[in-house]
């Protein structure tokens, strides 16, 4: 191989296939294609379409609520279907979902004909959670709105389901097998998982993959997205293992600061100032830790590193100088 020829290879090897957004999820990434969302919509409703070309996705990029956003959304059928990826258990799910879709039928409603006299119709809104976290959880259940008023009633005026399915491995079996897509994608998550207890992080997602498109599981979507895919899976990774690590830092935090504030200011204040402490601080670790984790790779320069993680380019070399 010429000099010039082992360049061209190593700089094609070094840039990511598609032009994402890198806080995207493996599943969001492998289910914003038609044909595999399709297939999932089939498993979930136990139904037969084939028209892919009949679903038109609607997920709203830039509907962020709180640094949240909805990893899906579609129409089919003139219903709307909400569709959102767990890894964490998340009791908040149906307020989220609440306002997403809020904002998908202010998308989808012409503002002026809500003042006619016709009645404005709108697709009938259905909300499915997919989680794979560690916690162990049923294999299916509902979680509903009405679950956070401070007041219970049998008949509330505002009321929203969601469903949520487990899909670790082993779970759901009869919905594994109605979507191959999916029931890899849990096996590729088992054994990121399982590999991340025997060696470092980056190093367990490179095997995970590389033992993947040898077993022909995700086999061309792991080939043909490598580099991103190993990207979002330290940071998807990372991010768990943060969250649980948070938990405690925000309690901890939030007591010494209230003790430390005093009865004058009130233990409340205090908390509330120490959780928010906590936060930031377990949020630029986690950053810190996953930069450093990109940079190991080699794939990714500092441009794309600072993007991903929220650090500025001086942040990452500085990074780079001291790994």
């Amino acid at each position: 191989m010429t000099g010039k020829a082992h360049e061209v290879n190593e700089s094609t090897k070094r840039t990511p296939v598609a032009n994402r957004k890198f806080k995207d999820t493996v599943f969001r990434m492998l289910f914003s294609d038609k044909e595999a969302l399709l297939s999932l919509y089939n498993a979930v409703n136990n139904s037969h379409y084939t028209d892919f070309g009949a679903l038109e996705i609607v997920t709203l990029e830039n509907a962020i609520y709180m640094g949240m956003k909805n990893d899906l959304a579609f129409i089919l059928d003139m219903n709307l279907y909400l569709y959102e990826h767990q890894s964490t258990i998340n009791p908040n799910i149906p307020l989220r979902d609440l306002f997403y879709i809020a904002a998908e039928y202010q998308k989808l409603v012409d503002k002026k004909s809500l003042y006619s006299s016709a009645l404005q119709k709108i697709p009938n809104p259905h909300f499915i959670v997919f989680y794979n976290g560690s916690t162990p959880i049923d294999d299916c259940y509902t979680s509903r709105l009405s679950n956070a008023f401070y007041h219970a009633t049998d008949n509330p005026s505002l009321e929203l389901i969601v469903t949520t399915f487990n899909v670790n491995a082993g779970h759901n079996t009869e919905l594994m097998s109605h979507c191959q897509i999916l029931k890899e994608y849990s096996i590729y998550v088992a054994k990121v998982r399982s590999f991340a207890e025997q060696m470092p992080l980056d190093d367990a997602v490179q095997k995970a993959v590389t033992e993947c498109i040898q077993e022909n599981i995700l086999a061309d979507f792991l080939r043909n997205n490598q580099a991103e895919v190993i990207a979002m899976s330290i940071f998807e990774y990372d991010k768990v293992e943060e969250e649980k690590k948070l938990r405690k830092a925000e309690f901890d935090a939030g007591v010494e600061q209230g003790f430390k504030q005093g009865v004058e200011q009130g233990i409340e204040q205090g908390l509330k100032q120490g959780v928010e402490q906590g936060i930031n601080l377990g949020q630029k670790q986690a950053s810190t830790d996953t930069a450093l984790r990109l940079l190991k790779t080699g794939k990714f320069d500092a441009k794309e590193i600072a993007e991903l993680c929220h650090l500025s380019i001086d942040e990452v070399n500085q990074l780079n100088n001291q790994k």
